[in-house]
């Protein structure tokens, strides 16, 4: 910093004025430090920087989850979009699983330890006790997704699943499907509760029976095709289904090929993801709820750089629309 000033012919108050991008430094002034800067190819020393802001310029995106949801559309998306949307706001991205009670507590040391400035989780189980152990932090937190245990006093960004489960069945309704079944992801998690919740309501608002109609798998290819064989074995009399994701819909139309079963003649298929590489490749095209991580993760972004300029902001529950794309499965 001494010889940039020196070098630009300014204080070093000034440089360093300059460099931060303060208003409180003139246009000329600016322009010979950042060409100094250039010319001694000079960048800040962040670990110099941070003791003096207290910042560190690194955002910590903490997945409740094991490494292996590496193979799911929906995470690799969010991290995708975490890495974009933070590098558009100059900070760096720092991936953390936290899967284990073990891994918990270093997830919570870490945090607490200064070397972030925030954090964006995605803890969506509801026996998962991060939610609460985040709360207690003094660096500000976002939560992708309802947050466990926690229904107020923190910042949400959530998809409205129970909407998206309400089109997909008043699309069947409409296509004069009355036996919708339903493959429920885990029901330990906010989102496929919802889910089912807006299956049920919107079957029972149509005067349709849902009894016998639900099965319960986890977010696999296997979960969907093995829930997809137990609805055909209890309800053989099933016209559609709707699955509570991409993943398990791609197994619930195995099985019902295998048994047989045309798409959309015999069973009508609508699922929830709408992923946009594997949605419109499947025979036939597969009907979705479409929802965008992308959206998501840049709002949660907006929120944790608001929080992080002031963190008395009003907590708030944000939640993004969701729609159906329509395809032949349907």
């Amino acid at each position: 910093m001494e010889d940039v000033a020196a070098f630009a012919g300014v204080s070093r108050s000034t440089a360093s004025r300059a460099l931060n991008d303060d208003a409180y430094v003139s246009a000329a002034a600016r322009e010979k430090v950042l060409a100094a800067a250039r010319d001694l190819g000079y960048s800040p020393n962040q670990a110099a920087r941070s003791l003096v802001t207290r910042r560190t310029g690194a955002i910590a995106l903490v997945l409740s989850e094991p490494e292996d949801l590496l193979l799911d559309h929906y995470r690799t998306a969010v991290m995708k979009a975490g890495y974009r949307e933070l590098a558009d706001v100059g900070r760096q991205m720092v991936l953390i699983f936290s899967d284990t009670r073990e891994d918990l507590s270093k997830t919570v040391r870490f945090l607490e330890g200064g070397h972030v400035d925030g954090a964006l989780v995605f803890a969506p189980h509801r026996a998962d006790p991060l939610p609460k152990a985040l709360r207690l932090l003094r660096i500000p937190v976002v939560f992708g997704g309802q947050a466990a245990g926690i229904r107020r006093g923190v910042h949400v960004v959530d998809f409205d699943n129970e909407g998206g489960a309400r089109l997909a069945v008043e699309h069947l309704v409409a296509a004069g499907r009355r036996r919708i079944a339903t493959i429920a992801g885990p029901q330990d998690q906010s989102a496929p509760i919802d889910r089912l919740a807006g299956w049920r309501k919107t079957l029972l608002d149509a005067g349709l029976d849902p009894a016998d109609l639900a099965e319960e798998a986890d977010f696999t290819l296997s979960g969907g095709a093995n829930a997809m064989s137990a609805l055909l074995a209890r309800r053989p009399d099933l016209d559609a289904v709707f699955v509570a994701s991409d993943m398990m819909a791609v197994g619930a139309l195995r099985t019902l090929d295998a048994a047989g079963r045309r798409i959309p003649d015999n069973v009508a298929v609508v699922s929830f993801d709408d992923n946009a590489t594997l949605a419109p490749a499947m025979d036939p095209p597969l009907t979705s709820v479409h929802q965008d991580p992308q959206e998501q993760v840049h709002a949660m972004v907006e929120t944790l750089m608001q929080l992080l300029a002031d963190q008395n902001l009003k907590p708030r529950q944000q939640i993004l629309p969701v729609s159906l794309a329509v395809r032949a499965s349907s």
